[in-house]
């Protein structure tokens, strides 16, 4: 059974046995499922109306179909397509799940038939649903007239169109409009309507075949945007459009290779060909031919083939009246009709030559001249012409006796000469090679040979002249230091305004641009001054240098000229120490206990910065009661009995006394010049090796009066301390022993008998 409900088509099929009209319930009908339609924008349904964006992922889960069954079984779902079509979904039966397994084009189909279906396993219903594929802005525009050629007239007048670019971007809504514009429009001559793609010449500017036969236009085709994969984005294509410029007759002809020089020899004959003259059309895309004429000056004497420009003399050298001719040669267009039209003028200069009989010569301004001076700045920029030379080389022979070379001789390579030959006559410019070797500082002037000579005559006739270049100077240096840095040593206590070193820098520049000025900066440059013209640097005279305080200063000093260049070297200056401190014991009376084998050590410092200053020696000046039983070490200052005392029995013999108290006289004496000494008294006791660290302790006691009486007042605080505690400990038992018993329990020792 086939039906059709609001455009859709479903097929109803029953599979199902024969009723038994004699079993009521097999006789009960049996309605087939069927899907829920829950209209075209939803997710959950049939699919009727539905559409998908042509960007979907591949794996994307795009619908549920949904549907139920009358009596309640359980329903499975199904997807299939016509015959020979992709097959672009697949469905999970049983959730009814649909998932995009083939990409989506909507340029290539926009939409396809979907046989979607529900059954109960006994009744299927199956329906043909429309899916429509929406379009996402995956397409660039495609030119269709591009690339291409085109021919334009250079006479094309500003503002007029000379093509339309057309391109089409086959995605729909704003990702399927198109603008046009071009690439490098600013130096283009051309402009673009953004809208139509039409392609004209800007306003006030023209074509000319003669500066460019072809231009190359990028024209970009770009689309409106859209949105693709979620994200906004705008697609674009370019292509090329060449412009061939068509030459139009608007340029008169001009000679090619002038300016033109001709020479009559003394040998040549009626007929001898002089010169040949060349002329081209100047509009070189469509030339047309040339007919060449005199126009004057010729005399009769010279003759002109209209067709090749070839010129030859009609008669003797002899009877030639002037030795140069000053020939207007006219070159003219010829047109398909032989009607001539435009033309061009130039000018031929044909010299009759006699004998090499004479030399280059060199001219200025008012004449031959043999030295020419210039003044200029040094270092001009290389390349520059020196135009204050105003030099004219001339021949006044003819022909090849007229061809002569130029050289330049001087100095280095700093200059250079042009041209390097000559024919008859030229104008000499001298050109800067080297700039940075036209150094005031090296020399003030700069001397050079202008030499001439001749290339193909025996004679080799040649000239010379001399060229002068006073230079000028310019602050093109900064001051330059003797040295990058320098080191200076002051005595400490030297007083204020005590002069340290002396920097020199120079400036080789002229003028006040070479005079220096110097000044110091720093964090060590607090306690010095500098003069400014001389360099001397000198303490500040409240400045007082003490090497036990600071023994290095560093600092910069700056030399700069009038325009503020400069340069920097670095200041190293150190106080040398003086001896002027002695050395000193922490007290002038020390007290000392020493067990025999042990050594006991004295002490003295001395505050100067460096050695041998603060290097110190002791020695024993004194000993009492015997002289002969200590030896000291002069370096570290320990204090030892002799190698042969090895117990108190030994010094009591020398003594004959059983008190072992020694008085020692200790000197420490530095080493500086002038050496300063101190002495100290040290008392010491002598006790055996065998007596305990605690013995020794309560020995040294005996002179530390402060001592004796903190460990009285400990003894005695501990000894209250815990007789308070002792006593708090039996008032509580007593106390707690004393305590009243409960009254029935006196009643019960009452009436004991």
């Amino acid at each position: 059974m086939t039906q059709q409900v609001s455009g859709t088509t479903f097929l109803v099929t029953e599979n199902r046995p024969e009723l038994d009209s004699r079993d009521p319930m097999r006789a009960q009908a049996d309605f087939a499922p069927y899907f829920f339609d829950n209209g075209p924008y939803s997710h959950n349904g049939n699919m009727a109306l539905f559409s998908l964006s042509e960007d979907t992922p591949v794996g994307t889960q795009i619908y549920c179909l949904n549907g139920t069954d009358p009596e309640g079984q359980e329903v499975s779902y199904g997807i299939s397509f016509d015959p020979g079509s992709k097959e672009y979904f697949r469905i999970n039966p049983k959730t009814g799940n649909v998932t995009l397994v083939e990409k989506l084009d909507r340029e290539k189909q926009d939409s396809f038939d979907v046989l979607v279906s529900i059954t109960d396993g006994k009744s299927q219903v199956v329906e043909r649903v429309t899916i429509f594929v929406m379009d996402a802005n995956d397409e660039k525009p495609q030119f269709q007239n591009m690339p291409a050629i085109i021919d334009v007239l250079e006479t094309t007048e500003s503002g007029h169109s000379i093509f339309k670019a057309e391109a089409v971007d086959r995605d729909t809504g704003s990702g399927g409009s198109v603008t046009y514009y071009l690439l490098n429009a600013q130096s283009s001559l051309f402009a673009i309507d953004r809208h139509s793609g039409v392609i004209r010449i800007k306003p006030e500017e023209m074509l000319d075949y003669e500066k460019t036969k072809t231009h190359f236009l990028t024209v970009v085709a770009k689309d409106g945007g859209g949105t693709f994969n979620g994200k906004e984005q705008f697609l674009s294509s370019s292509s090329t459009l060449t412009i061939n410029v068509i030459d139009v007759q608007d340029t008169p002809p001009s000679f090619i290779g002038t300016p033109y020089f001709g020479y009559v020899y003394e040998v040549s004959t009626p007929g001898s060909e002089i010169f040949t003259v060349v002329a081209k059309d100047g509009d070189v895309g469509n030339p047309n031919p040339i007919r060449y004429s005199f126009d004057e000056g010729d005399d009769g004497v010279f003759s002109i083939n209209e067709t090749t420009g070839l010129i030859t003399l009609l008669t003797s050298p002899v009877y030639l009246k002037r030795e140069v001719f000053n020939i207007k040669v006219k070159a003219s267009e010829v047109s398909p009709r032989g009607r001539l039209l435009d033309y061009g003028v130039t000018m031929l200069v044909i010299r009759v030559v006699d004998l090499n009989n004479n030399p280059p010569t060199f001219y200025g301004e008012n004449g031959t001249q043999s030295m020419f001076e210039l003044t200029m700045y040094e270092h001009p920029p290389e390349g520059e012409i020196l135009r204050g030379l105003k030099i004219t080389v001339r021949d006044s022979d003819q022909g090849a006796n007229a061809k002569f070379n130029l050289r330049l001789i001087g100095p280095g390579r700093m200059l250079r000469v042009v041209p390097q030959t000559v024919l008859n006559e030229a104008q000499v410019t001298i050109l800067v090679e080297d700039s940075a070797a036209m150094d005031y500082e090296r020399q003030h002037f700069l001397t050079y040979k202008l030499l001439a000579v001749e290339i193909d005559t025996p004679e080799r006739f040649s000239s010379t002249a001399d060229i002068v270049i006073h230079l000028l100077d310019t602050n093109d240096n900064a001051p330059k230091f003797s040295s990058d840095y320098y080191i200076a040593r002051i005595p400490e206590n030297s007083p204020g305004g005590c002069n340290v070193v002396s920097v020199l820098a120079i400036d080789p520049d002229s003028g006040p641009w070479g005079e220096v000025k110097y000044s110091i900066y720093g964090s060590g440059a607090d306690l010095f001054l500098i003069q400014p013209s001389t360099g001397i640097i000198y303490t500040q005279p409240w400045a007082s240098l003490d090497a036990e305080v600071r023994s290095k200063y560093n600092f910069y000093v700056k030399a700069e000229d009038s325009e503020g260049k400069y340069s920097l070297a670095e200041i190293f200056v150190t106080v040398l120490d003086l001896n002027d401190h002695p050395p000193a014991f922490n007290d002038n009376f020390l007290e000392k206990t020493m067990v025999i084998g042990a050594p006991v050590k004295i002490e003295a410092v001395d505050d100067d910065a460096e050695v041998p200053n603060n290097v110190i020696q002791y020695a024993i000046m004194k000993a009492e009661p015997d002289n002969n039983i200590f030896d000291i070490d002069c370096d570290t200052g320990e204090i030892n009995l002799k190698s042969y005392i090895k117990s108190m029995a030994i010094i009591q013999n020398i003594t004959k006394k059983r008190d072992c108290t020694w008085s020692l006289v200790v000197q420490a004496r530095d080493r500086g010049q002038p050496s300063f000494s101190t002495t100290a008294v040290v008392k010491i006791d002598i006790t055996e090796a065998v007596k305990s660290r605690f013995v020794s302790y309560f020995l040294g006691l005996r002179k530390r009066p402060r001592a004796v009486f903190g460990i009285f007042m400990t003894a005695a605080t501990f000894t209250i301390s815990l007789t308070v505690l002792i006593s708090t400990l039996i008032y509580w038992n007593s106390v707690k022993k004393s305590r009243v018993t409960p009254q029935g329990k006196i009643r019960k020792i009452i009436r004991r008998p």
